[in-house]
């Protein structure tokens, strides 16, 4: 999912003296955890499916907790934070993230997976928070005319939080010596699943750690008043006619729209990288291409080290036996980076191009690449999945601006509308396990998908416009 970008201004006052580098360090390392924790859940869908013996819709659940929390937690975030101020909110929205992480431990002593579910929802509702909180402080971490490259750097760091994540969380999950997944494979079902319930605990115990160290810092460190960034006015008073009869940023044709679009690119992205291991073994694939075997090899070489940090040792992932669970995770790590790179080149491109334009093309293009992988086998369908990450890439930060513009003084409420729709990743992949689940397998369901690109692409076309 892309950062979302705080709609305030940056200070016009005159820059600090001070230096701001190791504030700036630890709201970098903030983004890059919201982008690894995210991400990694497509990791952990197929294997608590696999561990706690679900359905493709109960799997799904894993994002609905997750992303749910947005929805739930977006405005009593606000609250919070206007009791207890945004370093302390920053501390508590760490430390309830914590506490999620630290659930995986009896979650995977029982095999619980409504215990799981509550660990994914406080992980969630600690995010949320912290979104709220560390997006405003973005913007004053120095001087206002480099604050578009401050948001660009967390953007990116986000973005390679993301891309990391699956493919440790792979390598660790679904990785394991030959002689250990002999061991396990003759096993009975329960004694198996219990001993592979335990390979989730000492990621989360060490996430558990670094949040609780990480919270330390940021009570510990100086950061300036949020109150350095100026409160957005009102609307001139020459505009007031344009808002006759409008009593809530609704009653805007193109934000209500918009909310919906967000909704839609939020869903598509989650759910395509939440089912692209499931779409994989979906394919039957025996046999995996040249390419995709030097990818996963070079990729599982450079990143064994990760797992030894958490006391195992994979070996390199097996490419000879076709496609595998730890084969995917390189698949929707590489998803993930997609999106990095198209956030990276879309920096220069979206300055110089018509940004609707450009939006227009990826959402045409996405539709097409899903479409195609509908009707294709094998490992066609998944690498023009995987592209579907480039194309998301640009859509968070086109279809916002589209959506507020003109709202004058209800632009904080259109804002505030445009988070909540975040909920879209709680919602679509569920749909898509249910269809996979009750309506005839995956490919059927990667149908949705197809169709909110579809809706993405008449809001670029013509559901943009301010009426």
């Amino acid at each position: 999912m892309a950062v979302p970008v705080s709609t305030s201004s940056p200070a016009t006052t005159a820059a600090p003296t001070r230096s701001y580098a190791g504030p700036m360090v630890l709201m970098t390392t903030l983004f890059f955890l919201f982008g690894a924790v995210t991400n990694f859940n497509d990791v952990l869908m197929p294997y608590l499916k696999d561990v706690c013996q679900l359905t493709d819709l109960q799997s799904s659940l894993v994002q609905s907790a997750f992303f749910g929390a947005y929805f739930l937690m977006s405005l009593p975030a606000g609250r919070v934070l206007e009791k207890l101020g945004f370093k302390r909110g920053i501390v508590l929205g760490l430390l309830v993230m914590a506490l999620g992480a630290l659930l995986f431990v009896p979650a995977a002593n029982s095999r619980t997976f409504a215990l799981f579910l509550l660990a994914l929802s406080l992980l969630g509702a600690g995010i949320t928070l912290l979104q709220v909180a560390a997006n405003p402080y973005v913007s004053v971490l120095g001087p206002a005319r480099t604050a578009a490259s401050r948001v660009s750097i967390v953007g990116v760091a986000n973005g390679l939080g993301g891309t990391i994540s699956p493919l440790i969380g792979g390598l660790i999950l679904f990785g394991g010596s030959t002689v250990l997944k002999a061991q396990l494979a003759a096993l009975p079902l329960e004694q198996r699943l219990t001993q592979e319930a335990t390979l989730v605990k000492p990621l989360y115990l060490g996430l558990a750690l670094f949040l609780a160290v990480l919270s330390a810092l940021f009570f510990l460190v100086r950061l300036p008043e949020i109150e350095s960034i100026p409160a957005e006015e009102e609307a001139a008073t020459a505009e007031a006619s344009g808002f006759a009869g409008r009593r809530s940023a609704l009653d805007f044709r193109h934000l209500a729209l918009g909310v919906a679009a967000i909704f839609a690119y939020v869903g598509v992205e989650v759910g395509l990288g939440s089912f692209l291991i499931r779409y994989g073994e979906s394919q039957g694939i025996k046999e995996l291409s040249g390419f995709t075997q030097q990818l996963v090899r070079s990729l599982s070489l450079a990143t064994g080290w990760a797992g030894a940090l958490f006391g195992h040792a994979p070996e390199p992932i097996d490419t000879n036996s076709g496609f595998t669970k730890a084969v995917g995770a390189v698949l929707v790590s590489s998803y993930w980076f997609g999106l990095m790179v198209g956030r990276i080149i879309g920096i220069p491109l979206l300055s110089r191009f018509n940004a609707r334009k450009l939006l227009v093309g990826v959402c045409a293009a996405g539709t097409l690449f899903v479409l195609a992988s509908i009707f294709n086998h094998g490992e066609t369908a998944l690498w023009l999945v995987v592209l579907c990450g480039v194309c998301n890439s640009i859509m968070w930060p086109v279809i916002f601006p589209l959506a507020i513009t003109g709202l004058g003084r209800f632009t904080k409420q259109g804002s505030s509308y445009l988070i909540m729709a975040i909920v879209g990743g709680a919602i679509i992949p569920p749909l898509m396990g249910f269809v996979a689940t009750h309506g005839g397998g995956l490919r059927v369901a990667f149908i949705l998908p197809a169709l909110c690109y579809a809706y993405l692409l008449y809001y670029a076309v013509s559901g943009y416009r301010v009426r």
